[in-house]
């Protein structure tokens, strides 16, 4: 499935986010765990409109796009 690019961005964002909390104490650690669920959502809501959008199953857009994640970060 050929993906946006701005999808696996967005993915790509909420990853590295959810990275960085093994990296953390206390209330940076609280901070950076809201940061993440927010791009969490930011992701889950960008696939359901593109599935929609496209006229797509919702959970093989995600599912897609997890794999489509995995990838090395394009330089762009």
């Amino acid at each position: 499935m050929d993906l946006p690019e701005e999808l696996i961005r967005l993915q790509h964002d909420a990853d590295d986010k959810g990275r960085t909390l093994e990296h953390l104490d206390d209330a940076e650690r609280q901070a950076q765990r809201d940061a993440w669920f927010e791009a969490a959502a930011k992701v889950e809501a960008a696939v359901t409109a593109y599935a929609q959008e496209q006229g797509l199953n919702r959970h093989d857009v995600a599912k897609a796009l997890r794999q489509a994640a995995r990838r090395p970060h394009s330089q762009s």
